[in-house]
């Protein structure tokens, strides 16, 4: 059974290996780093779980977006994984990770926490979630065309790559490419896709609201 929950500190060993094992050469965060993240906002932290097994992590702040815009990396909107760009100020739930244990692919566990992600959107009143995604298809063709070519190709069916394939089925749009985004993700050669979607139950007239205490505790068979 696949749960989706918040993420805990007891949870911090198990996402670290988890890091390790889906990233071989980009570093896995440390306990300062998740703690960070759980102490700024721990209703954007969610883990998923199978049989009490820590499978699947999807991490986030809110963030005023025009401070970024199209020209970022994941250093500047984390502030190199200090996290104290967090301010609940924002409109823009902002994803800074999400990763699936290669051994519990095809489970529903990617949608899950992509889900996830969109009802705390709507929960608390965001206008929308904002990531730069990876491009781990990239580096087959980095040789003869640029980062945007191979997403448009992928876009078009020409190209099939597994993180921007899947975010597109997601409902996210892509919006461009961020270059230099995480240099450590020699897949990508440090570019990333930068991709939105938008809540069509954001009222701007009202404001940031906190989600139930229960909110994440939901079940998948």
């Amino acid at each position: 059974m696949l749960i989706i929950r918040r993420m805990t500190y007891d949870d911090i060993d198990a996402a670290n290996a988890l890091q390790s094992r889906v990233y071989l050469a980009i570093p896995p965060f440390g306990r300062e780093q998740f703690g960070g993240l759980l102490d700024r906002f721990p209703d954007g932290q969610i883990v998923a779980e199978i049989d009490g097994r820590l499978v699947g992590l999807a991490l986030s702040l809110v963030i005023l977006w025009d401070d970024y815009s199209l020209h970022h990396t994941w250093d500047s909107v984390t502030n190199n994984a200090e996290f104290d760009t967090h301010d609940m100020s924002g409109r823009t739930l902002y994803g800074v990770e999400v990763c699936v244990d290669p051994d519990a692919q095809g489970r529903g566990v990617g949608h899950a926490l992509y889900e996830a992600r969109r009802t705390l959107c709507r929960a608390m009143n965001l206008k929308r979630v904002i990531a730069g995604g990876r491009l781990p298809g990239y580096r087959e063709h980095a040789a003869h065309m640029s980062p945007e070519e191979y997403a448009k190709r992928v876009i078009w069916g020409d190209f099939y790559d597994p993180v921007l394939r899947f975010q597109l089925r997601e409902g996210f749009d892509f919006c461009g490419i961020l270059h230099g985004y995480l240099p450590t993700d020699e897949e990508s050669i440090g570019n990333a896709s930068l991709i939105v979607w938008l809540n069509p139950e954001y009222k701007p007239e009202l404001p940031t609201r906190q989600p139930p205490a229960d909110f994440f505790k939901v079940f998948h068979s």
